[in-house]
């Protein structure tokens, strides 16, 4: 799952680049046909570009929380959880062995 969830992103990253350059193209395209200014265009540009990047922060942000859920939501103990419990398993195993050799 978390292999999908990076190739989503990866995926994501990519056609961020590929809006970018096609806005730069198509406000280019209206500079060259005279429906904007330069300086229109490059202030369209970056707005759009900047409204983009802040709705990729933002779905980046719900996916996080999405996932969190989910994984709260599932009864998975977490890594750091499981090695605790080793770790303390062990020991109980060390102290049941060493009062065993006492006993006997």
């Amino acid at each position: 799952m978390l292999d999908l969830l990076k190739k989503s992103m990866l995926a994501g990253l990519g056609a961020a680049v590929l809006t970018r350059d096609k806005i730069r193209e198509a406000t280019r395209k209206l500079v060259e046909e005279g429906k904007l200014s330069t300086e229109e265009a490059e202030k369209l540009t970056e707005e759009m570009i900047k409204s983009g990047e802040r709705e990729w922060e933002e779905a980046g942000s719900k996916l996080h929380s999405s996932l969190r859920k989910i994984s709260d939501s599932l009864e998975v103990v977490r890594k750091k959880e499981f090695e605790e419990l080793l770790e303390r398993v062990e020991a109980l195993e060390k102290r049941l062995s060493e009062l065993e050799k006492e006993r006997g």
